[in-house]
């Protein structure tokens, strides 16, 4: 039997004999196990180090905190809002509390964020639309604190991962677009190291192609996921020589972004310019005109995602390491057929 960081030949370790093979006291070991922070990086490196080649056996059995840990690369606007409803509506049927944490724009855990982690001893944790580097995942598994990717930036491989159709999504908002007649059809995908924004403009590229329709390199908008992005790219797809009459932004802040470019050029939409967004955030249905979407159903992602995370918890396998929930196309007036199309 081969235990977590250990080898199929030997059992994990103490404290006392990671201690004695690292030449060091049982309370430096100790407080590495246990993430804090006053220990030396050279010293909590070597120990990090052996515990990966061991494994760790603590002496007697203890509980994990009765805490979720939720990871954010930010928290703005209503995406982290609905991710954090349905991992709470989970935890709260389990009397486990949230902890939210925020990476500050960044996708990775900086400095200092595993000590915090590992002092908490929550019973698992949560990264949304972000990741950790190997040795973060290392330290996690180790002290048997279970992980799951929600939205993960880039093919999850093995790990425990929850998402939604991205490529399906692409397709249907692009094919809603043709079948409205629209041809000069633009893209604003998001960053490109993103797994979610890769398959979005793949199925974009897939709809095309079905309809006969060759994708113009022009009018694709490499965006970031922001209104900002979404505006700065929507600004130059409009002022083309032979401009879209229709944009596809692959998150509805990018759509807002777009909303707002119109305004500035004195196009109406959906008259001029039919725009479909991605997600269908509350706050969607309030704009003027309200958007046209493909529902991402964030919430039920992340209830999921904590469903997962528990059973890891209590030691149940799961049935596969993989959930991608489906989309829906939500209709609403920002597209409309084009001018002149029978």
């Amino acid at each position: 039997m081969t235990a977590a960081g250990g080898t199929p030949s030997s059992p994990p370790l103490t404290i006392a004999q990671l201690a004695e093979l690292a030449g060091v006291s049982t309370a430096t070991v100790s407080k590495v196990v246990n993430g804090r922070t006053e220990v030396a990086p050279e010293t909590r490196a070597l120990i990090e180090g052996l515990i990966r080649e061991h494994g760790y056996r603590p002496q007697r059995r203890v509980s994990p905190a009765p805490l979720v840990e939720l990871v954010f690369h930010a928290l703005e606007g209503d995406y982290p809002i609905e991710i954090a409803k349905g991992v709470e509506q989970v935890a709260r049927d389990h009397q486990l509390a949230v902890v939210l944490s925020e990476l500050q724009h960044r996708h990775i855990p900086g400095k200092g964020w595993i000590e915090g982690v590992l002092s908490r001893r929550p019973t698992g944790v949560i990264a949304v639309f972000s990741g950790l580097n190997e040795d973060q995942r290392d330290q996690l598994a180790t002290r048997g604190v279970p992980l799951v990717l929600l939205d993960p930036l880039d093919d999850p491989g093995p790990q425990v991962s929850v998402g939604a159709s991205n490529w399906n999504g692409g397709l249907a908002a692009t094919r809603h677009l043709l079948d409205l007649g629209h041809r000069r059809i633009a893209i604003i995908t998001g960053p490109d190291f993103a797994l979610s924004s890769r398959a979005r403009l793949d199925g974009y590229r897939t709809a095309l192609d079905m309809a006969g329709v060759a994708a113009d390199p022009a009018l694709i908008g490499q965006g970031d996921f922001t209104v900002e992005g979404g505006l700065a790219q929507a600004e130059r797809l409009l002022r083309l020589p032979d401009p879209p009459t229709a944009i596809f932004a692959c998150n509805d802040g990018q759509a807002m972004g777009v909303y707002r470019a119109a305004y500035r050029l004195g196009l109406r939409i959906p008259d001029d310019l039919s725009v479909v967004g991605f997600d269908d955030l509350p706050s969607t249905q309030w704009t003027t005109p309200p958007l046209t979407t493909i529902r991402q159903p964030l919430a039920e992602m992340a209830a999921a995602a904590t469903t997962m995370l528990l059973k890891l918890a209590q030691g149940e396998p799961l049935t596969r390491p993989r959930i991608e929930l489906g989309i829906d196309l939500v209709v609403r007036e920002s597209t409309a057929r084009l001018r002149n199309f029978r």
